[in-house]
């Protein structure tokens, strides 16, 4: 590219300079300008892309100063004077036109071209005189010339050679000659142009100027002879005509050179600042190169020190004799390099061991089932695993860096004993409730430095509610087949001894027989109560297992609330369950016994407070919804509601808020549950249902979602 707008820039010179056959016309230099800006914006493309790249190298690496600075210096040495020249040349170009083209030059010119054009009419209105007093002749001699035409023509070239002509004759308006004057010259004589014979059909001669000849021409028409027309020749001085054409092409330059003036400079001006701009491209590369040479152990040195300082020690710098101090240098930089390197391999290899320490200590604490939490000295959270979030409910990217204590507030007290405890761990079993569901969990906090005061501390966090629930359950259950098979035996002859005594004794006792029968039906319905509640023992001792089948749980709740609404008729019932159908694996004589204790629960909590006269009617709301892949069949009541403390007990066997309650119905229920998969809350009722008074039974089992829903 930078080649090709040489080689423009000299053509363009040798045409302007007028050195080839071109004549630089305003055309040519309008093209000359358009070739030259085109070279012009190609050398500032080249001169942007080399500085470009010049200052993002610059921009990029820090080693590029002393290179910048070279090339620099090199464009600035070799472009200032090139300015200054061009400058010069413009203003010596500017004078030199305003010296030509001016008014007293544009005056000589015309001057002289109306001093040859007025030679030259001088002897075209001479020739006109002539031929208009032959022509007036030639009519005179009209009959000379239909009797003798010999005679005539003497007489044509007698009157020819007296006005000093090269030639006469009579022409028709074909051109063709009739009659000649024979004046005896060598000359040969151009026709007459039929443009000026059809010019002179007036009375007027038409002159035919001398073109590129030295001849005026003449053509009149004759008045007596028809159709015949008169041509005259006469020369004209050669030099006057020649001086004439050498004034007019002088002329036709200076006007082309005066409006082509504005091209012509802006086309120098692109000439120099073409110049300008190859010789600055040109010192810009120049400068590139010497760069290169000179500071090219310098960058090479400083380049390794940045590989070096982004943990690349596998390079090394080039030495060479050549380079002198910057060799020893770069050796000694080879060497530093070198010990560098051996002990980033120690730090790595032992990094690479204390990650591999750290992942296995992860995994292991993801795999586990236990929650682990770090707590620095100042007791904020530093990590958790999962099982932590899971059990505590939180959420680790929410709770790093806040205060154990505040994220689990249960654990305040033991997490103070283990600061100031000599030992370096402390346990103790605590008690939580998350969502409504109550957990027994077993804290152990470790301090990581036993003989520092300020040390971190883990704390292990084991969930132990199903396996507290199952030994209570266990415990339970093994009390409840004693007291059902020590109390079952005496029950039946208590019964029949009591039956046969008011039978045999019935028709004999007179005194006091109200007292008599009311004692023996006390004793016959209190063991007919003590059989029920040994009836209920020995079905929590013996709960059967479940047996799964595909079911609609809306089904079974639909039944199981039919049995209780059927039996009270003081409370209003509603039901909200979704339209598609809610599937899992029931058991459903179990599930729908659960769901009828709950029910059942719920219409005596409604009759205690209807009892009470603190509401007018009861209201019981039945529904079930799915929620992703889990079932949620709610109970709510606006009976008198549940504790709001340790409710999470009511769960456990013979707990109960009711005077003749067994404290059985709810941790059989939640067993039921518990082997369908499931969980239950013990919730109070929203604050838009009744005012929020009253209790919310919430029962979550595993939904058996179908193939076409999924």
């Amino acid at each position: 590219m930078t080649l090709l707008v040489l080689a423009t820039t000299i053509i363009s010179f040798v045409v302007m300079m007028g050195i080839t056959g071109i004549s630089p016309t305003k055309t040519v230099t309008q093209v000359i300008v358009g070739a030259n800006a085109i070279s012009i914006l190609v050398l500032i493309y080249l001169s942007y892309a080399t500085l470009r790249k010049l200052i993002f190298f610059k921009s990029k690496e820090k080693n590029r100063d002393l290179h910048t600075s070279i090339t620099i210096i090199f464009a600035l040495i070799a472009s200032i004077p090139s300015i200054i020249v061009a400058c010069f040349s413009l203003i010596v170009l500017d004078n030199r036109l305003n010296s030509w083209i001016n008014p007293e030059n544009n005056q000589i010119i015309d001057m002289s071209i109306k001093a040859a054009q007025s030679y030259t009419e001088d002897n075209a209105q001479s020739l006109l005189s002539t031929t208009l007093s032959m022509v007036i002749e030639l009519d005179q001699r009209r009959l000379l010339y239909n009797l003798d035409r010999g005679a005539f023509s003497d007489w044509l070239t007698y009157d020819a050679d007296r006005n000093n002509l090269l030639g006469a004759s009579l022409v028709k308006s074909t051109g063709e000659v009739v009659v000649s004057a024979r004046l005896f010259n060598d000359l040969v004589l151009p026709a007459v142009p039929l443009k000026a014979i059809s010019g002179a059909a007036g009375d007027r001669p038409v002159l035919i100027p001398p073109g590129s000849t030295n001849l005026v021409g003449a053509v009149i028409k004759t008045q007596a002879l028809p159709d015949l027309y008169l041509y005259t020749i006469r020369s004209v001085d050669s030099s006057a005509l020649n001086n004439m054409r050498i004034m007019n092409d002088n002329n036709t330059e200076y006007q082309l050179l005066a409006s082509n003036r504005s091209n012509t400079q802006i086309a120098y001006a692109l000439l120099y600042t073409e110049l300008t701009l190859l010789l600055l491209l040109t010192a810009v590369w120049t400068g590139i190169a010497v760069a290169n040479r000179v500071v090219q152990p310098i960058r090479a040195l400083i380049s390794a020190a940045e590989e070096v300082a982004t943990g690349n020690f596998d390079i090394s710098v080039p030495v060479k004799g050549s380079d002198g101090d910057i060799g020893a240098l770069s050796q000694t930089f080879n060497n530093m390099v070198g010990q560098l390197k051996t002990q980033h391999d120690d730090l790595t290899s032992a990094k690479d061991e204390i990650d591999e320490r750290r992942r296995f200590t992860e995994a292991v604490l993801s795999g586990v089932t236990a929650g682990v939490i770090s707590v620095n000295a100042n007791g904020e959270i530093a990590g958790l695993n999962r099982p932590a979030e899971n059990m505590l409910d939180i959420n680790v990217s929410e709770t790093l860096g806040q205060q154990l204590t505040s994220v689990f507030p249960e654990i305040s007290e033991i997490f103070a004993l283990a600061g100031i405890n000599d030992r370096s761990s402390s346990r103790r079993q605590i008690s939580i409730t998350r969502n409504g569901i109550a957990r027994s969990l077993n804290v152990q906090i470790t301090r990581e430095d036993a003989d520092a005061k300020n040390a971190s501390y883990v704390v292990t966090v084991d969930d132990i509610t199903d396996l507290v629930a199952a030994h209570r359950s266990s415990a339970w259950a093994d009390v409840a087949r004693r007291i059902a098979h020590e109390i079952k035996n005496p029950l039946t002859p208590i019964q029949l001894s009591a039956e046969r005594i008011r039978r045999r004794y019935g028709r004999v006792i007179v005194e006091d027989r109200a007292i008599f029968d009311q004692c023996t039906d006390t004793i016959i319905r209190q063991v007919g109560d003590i059989g029920r509640m040994v009836d209920e023992f020995s079905d929590f001792a013996r709960m059967p297992k479940p047996e799964f089948v595909t079911t609609n749980v809306v089904d079974v709740l639909k039944d199981a609330s039919f049995l209780v609404e059927i039996s009270n008729n003081r409370i209003t019932f509603e039901h909200e369950f979704d339209d598609e159908p809610l599937l899992g694996n029931f058991d459903n004589r179990l599930l729908g016994q659960a769901f009828g204790n709950i029910i059942k629960n719920a219409s005596e909590s409604i009759d205690a407070v209807l009892e009470q006269g603190t509401i007018d009617q009861g209201h019981i709301l039945v529904r079930a919804k799915g929620s992703g892949a889990s079932i949620l069949v709610e109970v709510l009541d606006n009976g008198k509601g549940l504790p709001a403390e340790n409710r999470h007990q009511l769960l456990e066997p013979y707990v109960t808020t009711r005077e003749k309650g067994t404290g059985l119905g709810l941790a059989i229920v939640n067993k039921i549950i518990e082997d369908h998969g499931g969980h239950l809350e013990l919730l109070d009722a929203p604050a838009n249902f009744h005012g929020g008074r009253g209790a919310l039974m919430r029962m979550v089992f595993p939904r058996l979602v179908e193939t076409s829903a999924a």
